[in-house]
């Protein structure tokens, strides 16, 4: 792909997200794309948003679990950016065609105090520049089809990184807490859809530890001379499988002693 291919497939999933139509596969329009085309084309979205005054707020983490590698035949997590427009409150609303297809995930949030970044960055690293961790949820959305209707062909994990990873919202919870005050591999959530349990899972399905994530986050950073900055939000990777949110759904993430958060979707 060259730098104008990237330039037209981010305006269009800009223009995708505005109308609350989806374009279809980039795996399809480009078959060659690999994935440092994917992360171009995600870089020339984020220099749009910042044109329309658009603010960086953090960054959020996918593809952690090992189920969901083995479902995309990938073997490393993928990232993507947290806009200022992307934060909901934990209790809100989100209003009705705000997104085209929102699923959610349960996951550990972390802010940051301190900036952190290079390709030898540590565990040791992460624990130091955090200033506190607290339950979240991830909205998800795709302005890409999942499925081509002609040809039947899946969106490959290349689709998504171009789609900045599918975010698009964030809740955090109430709760704070020193990075060291849980085993956050023993942290867990109980996801409910309009009362009924969806989904489960422990932190330690992110890469066994959601603290590695984050390191793993800040070398890929490092690669493209990103960092960590303070005040940022990293959303470390979701223990549960995506839960499909249609109108009316309302959502609840019970992590015990670590705290809840919830969305509704009207």
């Amino acid at each position: 792909m060259t730098p104008d291919d990237h330039a037209r497939a981010a305006a269009d999933l800009l223009r995708a997200e505005r109308t609350g139509e989806q374009i279809g596969l980039l795996t399809l329009r480009h078959p060659e794309m690999g994935m440092d085309d994917a992360y171009a084309v995600q870089n020339a979205l984020y220099r749009q948003k910042l044109a329309e005054g658009r603010r960086v707020i953090g960054w959020k983490i996918g593809l952690t679990s090992k189920a969901m590698q083995y479902a995309l035949n990938i073997d490393i997590p993928d990232s993507g950016i947290l806009f200022d427009d992307m934060v909901f409150d934990h209790g809100a609303t989100v209003p009705a065609g705000r997104f085209i297809q929102p699923r959610i995930e349960a996951e550990i949030a972390f802010v940051m105090k301190s900036p952190v970044g290079g390709a030898s960055v540590s565990r040791a690293d992460i624990i130091a520049a955090t200033d506190y961790v607290a339950p979240s949820i991830e909205i998800l959305d795709t302005r890409i089809q999942r499925v081509d209707p002609a040809t039947g062909k899946a969106r490959a994990v290349f689709d998504t990184i171009s789609d900045n990873a599918a975010n698009a919202g964030v809740v955090l919870g109430q709760e704070r807490h020193a990075i060291d005050a849980f085993d956050l591999r023993w942290v867990g959530a109980l996801t409910f859809r309009n009362g009924e349990i969806e989904e489960t899972g422990l932190g330690a399905g992110v890469l066994n530890d959601p603290v590695e994530s984050v390191v793993w986050l800040a070398r890929r950073m490092a690669h493209y001379g990103q960092s960590i900055e303070p005040g940022q939000v990293i959303l470390s990777g979701s223990f549960i499988r995506p839960i499909e949110c249609p109108p009316g759904s309302e959502i609840a993430a019970d992590f015990g002693p670590f705290g809840s958060v919830g969305i509704n979707f009207a």
